[in-house]
């Protein structure tokens, strides 16, 4: 069983909170809506990186990202990075920030550390995880990134053949200095699950922008819209959408299978052929979705998830409105709460609430709290974090323009020069 339902108590934990794993809803309360409570959207999405400057400069330069902050070395002499990350008690890490176009907080990690493991996941082993972005071509934004960046597709663009719930969509996988594919994919106005009456997938709005305001926004690929999706690997598909859904509050949109990977297939997902795919996507939130894909038969990989600190290591965020609440709720639903929560009283994410846990399976789900507007990162650069402000989990975003009148090129760099903004201070959050 790849996720468990049943409460991971810690001994001597005091009951109501986050250790207890008791969850802060009691008897008589107005039922809530499904999922974690507060929780606003996805607040950022993580990957371990084996060169943190090579990422920043592929995030921005080649995909049109503005840097936000790149923090302090991260580091402990005592048991912290243990107790909250879940990582050797001499590790270190760089972390910054990368705003990616309009909805989207990516933060990159770079561990040192004794015991971390510097191969990349492969795409079929379990834990591996990838980005895709949503553009008008895929074959024109595969050539431009290509000649910006040096990457190779690892295939030919593909369309999704009639008879799959996401018939009509043209993808292709890339190399990346991420240390794993990233994925260009363009989707009709309206999939045929869609015609079905199914709950329509989430689409970014477009343009190509970094700020909320229009402005400070690199050029990105020509026609990008925003990012598609998130995508991780898992061992279990039934237990891993069980726990999305019935824990995390996703969205089920639809599901698809190969019976056999065809050669074709298999390589332009990078992957061995003749295995079977099964895969599941998911509404996280107002702006965000979610695929899982689990590999089986020849096509299968390394089963065990990697940790944190290894590269292709990775978590997702929630930012919620309350994190002991979160946490709480979480450690009731069979997740390991890592330390309790804490808040960061000096450097530029002063303010910040924050803590780490663990499911079963070896992802890590944070629940966070920023004080947006009131972050001390703001006071030296105009780039600003996609903040949640007054969503919550139900809201849905306004439907994208009708195609055509969304122009393919951003406009005018407008963003700071500073490529790199230092933050200052002693104390971070990852």
């Amino acid at each position: 069983m790849l996720f468990s339902d049943r409460p991971n108590a810690r001994e001597g934990a005091s009951p109501g909170s986050a250790e207890a794993g008791v969850s802060s809803c009691g008897d008589g309360q107005e039922p809530r809506p499904p999922g974690v409570p507060g929780a606003q959207r996805v607040d950022h999405l993580a990957f371990t990186v084996s060169d943190l400057d090579a990422a920043i400069d592929f995030a921005v330069m080649a995909l049109g990202g503005e840097l936000v902050y790149r923090l302090p070395p991260l580091a402990h002499t005592d048991g912290w990075m243990r107790t909250h990350l879940d990582v050797h008690p001499r590790a270190s890490a760089e972390i910054a920030l990368v705003r990616l176009g309009p909805d989207t907080n990516l933060e990159l990690f770079a561990y040192k550390s004794p015991d971390h493991t510097a191969a990349p996941r492969a795409p079929h082993d379990t834990g591996h995880v990838h980005l895709a972005l949503h553009v008008t071509d895929v074959a024109r934004a595969a050539a431009e990134l290509t000649r910006r960046a040096g990457v190779s597709p690892l295939g030919p663009v593909l369309r999704v053949p009639d008879g799959q719930p996401d018939a009509g969509t043209h993808w292709v996988r890339l190399s990346s200095p991420f240390d794993a594919p990233l994925e260009l994919r363009s989707v009709p106005d309206v999939l045929p699950y869609e015609a079905a009456g199914g709950t329509p997938r989430r689409r970014p709005p477009g343009p190509w922008r970094n700020r909320d305001d229009g402005t400070g926004s690199r050029h990105g690929l020509p026609g990008a819209l925003g990012v598609d999706h998130f995508a991780r690997t898992v061992a279990d598909l039934d237990s891993a959408e069980r726990f999305f859904v019935d824990v995390l509050g996703a969205e089920p949109l639809y599901r698809s299978e190969y019976g056999a990977l065809p050669e074709d297939v298999a390589a332009a997902l990078g992957v061995p052929p003749g295995g079977a795919m099964r895969r599941a996507v998911l509404g996280m939130g107002p702006t965000d979705t979610i695929e899982l894909a689990s590999y089986q038969g020849k096509s299968a990989g390394n089963p065990r998830p990697p940790r944190n600190s290894d590269v292709g290591g990775s978590h997702i965020a929630l930012h919620v409105r309350d994190v002991d609440a979160a946490a709480a709720y979480l450690a009731a639903h069979g997740c390991t709460v890592l330390g309790r929560p804490e808040t960061i009283d000096e450097g530029p994410l002063t303010g910040d609430r924050w803590v780490y846990t663990r499911a079963p399976c070896g992802l890590y789900v944070e629940v966070v709290h920023m004080p947006d507007g009131a972050l001390p990162y703001e006071r030296s650069t105009a780039a600003r974090r996609k903040a949640a402000h007054g969503l919550s989990w139900t809201d849905r975003t306004p439907p994208r323009p009708v195609r055509g009148t969304v122009p393919d090129s951003p406009g005018t760099d407008t963003s700071s020069p500073q490529r790199h903004p230092q933050g200052r201070g002693t104390s971070c959050r990852p």
